[in-house]
Parts: structure tokens; C-alpha cells; sequence
């Protein structure tokens, strides 16, 4: 089968390139293993909210509409979204396809499936950047007796045991998840290391409307001093629930998480914490000061003062003191590890020297290092905002006009 450019993954980044495609008439496929939407659907946990608000669910020629737009999307509401957005545009999708691999040819790419191979002129790699759990290398350590999961494993407290549950990893996805199992009655001690604290409302607006408002998830990767570093920034510890609620640490330990230090490694059964947990604090504490600068200088800038309450700070985040720097996994106080470490791509089937020592595509802004090739779905692809749903909608036009070009200097070649 032949066709001019195949896109691999039928989620919201693969999907917001495949109407980008159509607006320019280039005739392709997207392919997708499961059904549409496939990791929203079964790769999330049951409680699990979109963090930006519904409104800011925008992708090329579609945008929400719902009554509820300040409000979060569950996942099945994510699902429905995309599938619905999958049906609008009527994108040329093709299930239940499997990607085994994909080579370089003399006219292209030839991508190899359990349904056939596909001959093509141009590839994007829309298949998401969280497809395999990161867990650090003494993570095997754990005594046995311990029950892990990963996040992508986690669903709901009903999975654990009564005991004490050690989070490990304080981004979006370990807060939200410490919250849940705190609640449930089981205590957790949250591994706390480098984050990025935020509210999830200031001055009466949603963080993201900030955010938007004053430029700062429209800073390009190119305008950035370190992007290889800004692309490992952590997410910030938000959540969407229908109380809007701010998920930071002093949140959590007031409802009686308890704090520890990075955690360091795992020695004959114990668990070991970094003593830096207060300067990890001060540092985000230091980084969200910043930021709400720069929200106060905009809004006097726009003339927005008027319109909104005042400026305010918050309160310091309080870390223990003296800090706990080990805990006995074979003692019985944890009966459960989660493991909130963050996750990776997994690019085992691409058969093209792309890849860096870290088994990272190597890209500038999405366009691969393989002409033809591009990527989407990456964090701060090309935006800061580009890991959102709609970051893909800014960033599937930029490479879709990029890949246009490209096709067109193909043709130019030829005659």
C-alpha cells in the first residue's frame, strides 16, 4: 500500500496533524493499534481529570463546546472528545494496527504492520511521550513482601492493601495520586524531590488562564536558554476537580500525608531519603513567586488590575524538620509502593538512526533527524504548552506546513 504520509497514533496529537493534512490535501493514514483515543481509555486512573480547564480543549477546526467550560473533563469525557473529534473530521484511521517498523527506503519510508506495510513518502511519530513507566534502577530493591505499581498500574485504593502506602514522585500525577489513597484511610508518605508547585487559581482565574493570558505557555522552544533542560521540567502539582482544588504539598500534608526527601535508593530493605527535601521546597516556593510576577506584571501591563482581586503570595511550604532519611520497607509500615517516577516513549520498533544515548528522538521543534520524519506529542515540542491537548493544535500546523514544504522540495527534485 502506498500513500504520501503515515501517522502513527490516533490520539489528539495524530489526529489535530491528520486535519492539518486534510486542509492541505495530502492524502495519508493514521495508524492506530487499539481503538482512537487508546490511552485515555485504559492507561489512566478512574478518579483521573484532565488539569487544564475545558475550555482550553482546542484542536484544528474544533473546539469545546459544552456547558461547562470552566469545568475538568473526565476521561471517558477525554474519550469521547477525541472520538468525536476522530468522526468530525472524518480522518482516514485505520485500527486495531499494530506498527512493527519503520525504515528508511530510497523514496521514503516503508512502515511495517501486523495488517501489511505502507510505503511512504513522509512519517509523523504521534504515539505520545508516556508509553513506559521510568523507574529508577533500585527500584528492584523493594522487599517482596512490598506490593508496587506503577502509576500507569494504579487505579483506584480498592487495589491496595490497608497498610501504609509510600508515593514516590511529586509532579501532577504523584499528588493527585497521594491525595486519593490519603483519603481512603491509608496513611502515605510522599518521596518529594525536585517540583514545580502552583494553585490552581490566583486572583480569582484558573492557573491556565494565566498561564494562556500572559504568554507564558505560548514561549517557544526556541526562545528558551536550556531546552533540553526546560523539556524535563516536571509538571506542575495541579489537578482538575469540580472544587478546584490547589493540590500542593502544604495541602497534602495537611490532611496528613507525610513528607520525605527524593528518594535516594533501597538497601537491604530500607528505603533512603535525601536530606534536601526543605531546599527542593524553597526552590519551588522561589520558582512560583516568580511566575506570579509575571502574571502581576501582565495584568498591570493589559490593564487587567481593574478586573481582578489583588496580588497575594502564599504561604511557604513547610517541610519536616528534622527530616526523615530512611524508612524499613521490611517492617510492615508500607505495605504498598507507588511509583509516580514519570515515563518514557517507546520507540522499539523504529528502525531509523534517530534516536540519542537516551533512546530519545533527536529533533529540532518536531522535525526529526531523518528528512521526512516528525514528532509530536513531545513535552515543549515547540511550545510550552505543546504536552497539552491544545498544544497539539498549534503545533500540528507549524509541522504540517514544515512537512508541505518538505513534500514540495521532494517534488522539485523529481522533475
Amino acid at each position: 500500500m502506498r500513500t504520501t504520509t503515515v501517522v502513527i497514533g490516533a490520539g489528539h496529537g495524530g489526529l489535530a496533524i491528520s486535519r492539518c493534512l486534510s486542509d492541505r490535501s495530502i492524502d495519508h493514514v493514521v495508524l492506530e493499534r487499539n481503538e482512537v483515543a487508546s490511552s485515555w481509555r485504559t492507561e489512566r486512573w478512574d478518579s483521573l481529570r484532565l488539569l487544564t480547564p475545558n475550555w482550553q480543549c482546542r484542536l484544528p477546526g474544533h473546539s469545546y463546546d459544552g456547558d461547562d467550560p470552566d469545568g475538568f473533563m473526565t476521561m471517558p469525557e477525554v474519550v469521547d472528545f477525541i472520538a468525536g473529534y476522530a468522526k468530525l473530521i472524518a480522518a482516514p484511521v485505520q485500527t486495531g494496527t499494530t506498527v512493527t517498523s519503520v525504515r528508511r527506503t530510497d523514496g521514503g519510508y516503508r512502515v511495517t504492520t501486523d495488517q501489511g506495510e505502507w510505503d511512504c513518502l513522509s512519517v509523523v511519530i504521534a504515539t505520545g511521550a508516556f508509553n513506559q513507566p521510568r523507574l529508577p534502577e533500585f527500584a528492584a530493591g523493594v522487599p517482596d513482601s512490598v506490593t508496587t505499581l506503577t502509576a500507569k498500574e494504579y487505579r483506584n485504593p480498592a487495589q491496595l492493601a490497608d497498610g501504609g502506602v509510600l508515593v514516590v514522585g511529586a509532579s501532577a500525577t504523584g499528588v493527585q495520586i497521594a491525595q486519593e489513597i490519603q483519603a481512603s484511610g491509608r496513611p502515605v508518605t510522599l518521596a518529594v524531590g525536585e517540583h514545580v508547585r502552583g494553585p490552581r487559581t490566583y486572583r480569582g482565574r484558573d492557573i491556565q488562564w494565566w498561564m494562556e493570558a500572559a504568554g507564558v505557555l505560548d514561549e517557544r522552544y526556541d526562545e528558551v536558554d536550556d531546552i533540553v533542560r526546560a523539556r524535563r521540567v516536571p509538571s506542575m502539582q495541579l489537578a482538575g476537580t469540580p472544587e478546584r482544588a490547589t493540590f500542593d504539598l502544604n495541602a497534602l500534608t495537611s490532611t496528613g500525608v507525610q513528607l520525605v526527601g527524593r528518594l535516594a535508593g533501597v538497601r537491604d530493605g530500607n528505603a533512603q531519603f535525601s536530606g534536601s527535601l526543605r531546599n527542593k521546597c524553597n526552590l519551588a516556593d522561589l520558582k512560583l513567586g516568580r511566575l506570579l510576577d509575571t502574571f502581576d506584571e501582565w495584568a498591570t501591563a493589559s490593564g487587567v488590575d481593574d478586573d481582578t482581586p489583588p496580588p497575594h503570595r502564599f504561604e511557604p511550604t513547610i517541610a519536616p524538620e528534622p527530616p526523615t532519611l530512611g524508612i524499613d520497607l521490611t517492617k510492615g509500615t508500607i505495605e504498598t509502593v507507588v511509583w509516580a517516577t514519570g515515563f518514557r516513549p517507546d520507540y522499539s520498533w523504529l528502525d531509523v538512526d534517530v534516536l540519542d544515548p537516551k533512546g530519545m528522538i533527536r529533533h529540532d521543534g518536531g522535525v526529526a533527524d531523518s528528512p521526512g520524519m516528525y514528532l509530536i506529542g513531545a513535552p515543549f515540542l515547540r511550545r510550552r504548552k505543546s504536552s497539552f491537548i491544545d498544544g497539539a493544535r498549534d503545533d500540528a500546523q507549524d509541522l504540517v506546513a514544515d512537512l508541505a514544504s518538505f513534500l514540495d522540495r521532494q517534488a522539485s527534485d523529481v522533475t
